[in-house]
C-alpha cells in the first residue's frame, strides 16, 4: 500500500542522515525564514512531496514536525498517539504524575506557533520511557490543530477515555 503524504514525509525524515539530523536539531525553537542553511534542508526535504501531492503536510506543521523527529527520531509506530503514550505512563510518584497532567494540561491550550517546546517536553518523556510514536497521526493532527475536537481527542487519549 502506498503511503499517504505525510507518511511519505515521515519516511524521508526517517531516512535522513545523522547530520541532517543535527542541523535540523540547531534550529530548534527557529521559524523556517529565520535561518538560509535551515529553509534549504527543509525546502529539500518538503517541496519534492509538496509539488506531487497538494495533500502533503503544511510547510508550518512540516517544518515543526522535522524539527521535532530530528531532537527525538524515534520509530514511527501506527496508533502509538503522543497523548495516550504520555497518559500510559506509570509511575509511584503522585506529584510526578499530578505535574505530567498539569503540563499536558497546558500543552492542550497552546497555539501551534507556541507548542513546539511542550512537545518537545512529551517527545522526551515518551523516548525516556521507550516507548514509540505514530509520528504520520501527529503531523495529521497538528495540521488541524486549530480544531478543538482535535484537542477534546488528545484530553480522552490522555486518560484513557478513548483509543
Amino acid at each position: 500500500m502506498t503511503p499517504t503524504a505525510t507518511g511519505q514525509f515521515i519516511q524521508t525524515l526517517e531516512g535522513l542522515k545523522p547530520g541532517d539530523l543535527g542541523q535540523l536539531r540547531k534550529h530548534a525553537g527557529l521559524a523556517l525564514d529565520e535561518s538560509v542553511d535551515g529553509f534549504d534542508l527543509f525546502a529539500g526535504l518538503w517541496w519534492p512531496l509538496r509539488e506531487k501531492n497538494q495533500k502533503a503536510p503544511r510547510r508550518e506543521v512540516a517544518w515543526l514536525i522535522a524539527k521535532l523527529y530530528a531532537f527525538c527520531p524515534m520509530p514511527q509506530s501506527g496508533g502509538a498517539t503522543l497523548a495516550s503514550q504520555l497518559g500510559s505512563l506509570k509511575g509511584t510518584d503522585e506529584r510526578a504524575a499530578k505535574r505530567r497532567q498539569q503540563k499536558f494540561d497546558e500543552l492542550l491550550s497552546l497555539p501551534l506557533s507556541q507548542i513546539e517546546p511542550a512537545l518537545h517536553w512529551a517527545l522526551m518523556l515518551i523516548a525516556e520511557n521507550g516507548k514509540v510514536l505514530d509520528w504520520v497521526r501527529l503531523t495529521d493532527e497538528l495540521s488541524i490543530w486549530e480544531r478543538e475536537e482535535i484537542r477534546l481527542k488528545w484530553a480522552k487519549q490522555y486518560l484513557r477515555i478513548e483509543p
